[in-house]
């Protein structure tokens, strides 16, 4: 196609959106109403992704060394940890810190904290707190642990306790709740980006089947495909473009009241949330609403061209 062809194809696009005027107004509605659907869902995924983020950031797996581990070599085991690829963090408590830790926990319990005074030395040991990088490799990192690798030479006296079994049926239960939710999540944004691309291109289908008439006049007169199908695909364009700024300024203050009100109830500020991504946000919008309008264009307008 020529320039002057394309020129031409983009100005009967914008002539027939605002030509169509209510038609035009109803499949700009439709449409906003199917990216507030896809921008709800980019929102609830944050959420449910943050929320299984703080669930898998309480669970970890600790080794206890006995109080008199020698510190060069719990050092030692915490580096050999740290490369594995299972584990995203470790981190180091010294019989110190435990203690000023257990001091701070009980200091309304007068009996167990004048028991601790009594004592010569420190009753506690230093210790490892793992996180894992998914909650289902917690059990590669216990094999580690009590494999050889870990418990060479002198490690296996230095390691008084490793607490993952006591934690395992936790741990597992997490992992399917985790890997459950995402699951769901995923079905449900399948389900819903579905229905709204009915509901889209039907609306869409509605504006080419007034325009019908048209479409067999400019047949007649040997207009090609392509000078036929190309104005009603840029009229659907404009609809995915303006209904992606709709859609951004809606969520403005939507996201401002939630984020003002619900923050305690979500665990996030969906407002800052929005905010700091607004330009991925309004990219995934932008391309969801140009395609939508598009694609049900060219599709609707298909079954016109075949005659």
């Amino acid at each position: 196609m020529s320039m002057i062809g394309t020129k031409r194809v983009v100005k009967s696009g914008f002539v027939n959106f605002s030509r169509n005027g209510i038609i035009s107004l109803a499949s700009v509605l439709v449409v906003t109403i199917t990216l507030s659907v896809i921008a709800s869902l980019i929102f609830l995924q944050a959420i449910l992704h943050f929320s299984l983020d703080q669930i898998k950031d309480k669970v970890d797996v600790s080794v206890y060394f006995t109080t008199n581990a020698p510190e060069d070599k719990i050092l030692s085991l915490k580096s050999s940890l740290e490369k594995l690829p299972e584990v995203a963090t470790v981190s180091y408590v010294s019989s110190e810190e435990a203690l000023a830790t257990f001091r701070d926990k009980h200091k309304n319990d007068y009996l167990t904290l004048q028991a601790l005074d009594e004592l010569d030395e420190n009753p506690l040991g230093a210790s490892l707190n793992i996180k894992a990088a998914e909650t289902s490799q917690y059990d590669a990192i216990a094999k580690f642990l009590e494999g050889d690798t870990a418990l060479a030479k002198d490690n296996a006296s230095i390691i008084d306790k490793i607490n993952y079994h006591q934690n395992k049926v936790i741990i597992d239960r997490l992992t399917s709740i985790i890997d459950g939710a995402r699951k769901l999540g995923f079905a449900v944004t399948l389900v819903l980006v579905i229905i709204s691309i009915i509901i889209t291109f039907n609306t869409i289908r509605l504006t080419i089947y007034i325009a019908r008439e048209e479409i067999s006049i400019m047949r007649l007169v040997g207009a090609a495909n392509r000078y036929i199908r190309g104005p009603f695909m840029i009229e659907g364009v404009i609809y995915g473009v303006i209904s992606s700024i709709l859609t951004m300024a809606l969520f403005y203050p939507l996201t401002l009241w939630l984020g003002n009100n619900m923050t305690d109830f979500f665990g996030m500020n969906v407002f800052t949330y929005y905010t700091t991504n607004f330009f991925q946000i309004f990219a995934i919008v932008l391309v969801s609403g140009i395609l939508l309008g598009s694609i049900s264009s060219y599709l609707a307008i298909r079954r016109y061209l075949k005659r």
